[in-house]
């Protein structure tokens, strides 16, 4: 099975989710301090990070932006039924 690692930022709005991920790709902010501050999942506590992840263990929305990055790379804001997302795949 092919794992990836990333780490995302959970946010209510897609206004919240688009000024946060301008502020990573724009403004070149950190995606772990703003996943602490921000973030409403309990990985907050550690920026955001999900650890290694296969196909099958996230919700589809996130899993298919996920897999389509590069390492390295942002999502543009991804909805799914718990909030709206930015990921970053770092693995």
């Amino acid at each position: 099975m092919s794992l990836i690692h990333a780490r995302h930022i959970l946010v209510e709005t897609e206004e919240q989710a688009t000024h946060l991920y301008n502020q990573v790709v724009n403004e070149g902010a950190d995606f772990g301090a703003l996943a602490a501050i921000n973030s409403k999942c309990p990985s907050s506590a550690s920026g955001g990070d999900l650890g290694n992840f296969g196909r099958g263990q996230m919700v589809q929305p996130f899993e298919e932006a996920a897999f389509s990055l590069g390492i390295g790379n942002f999502s543009t804001p991804v909805q799914t039924q718990f909030g709206w997302h930015l990921i970053q795949r770092t693995g």
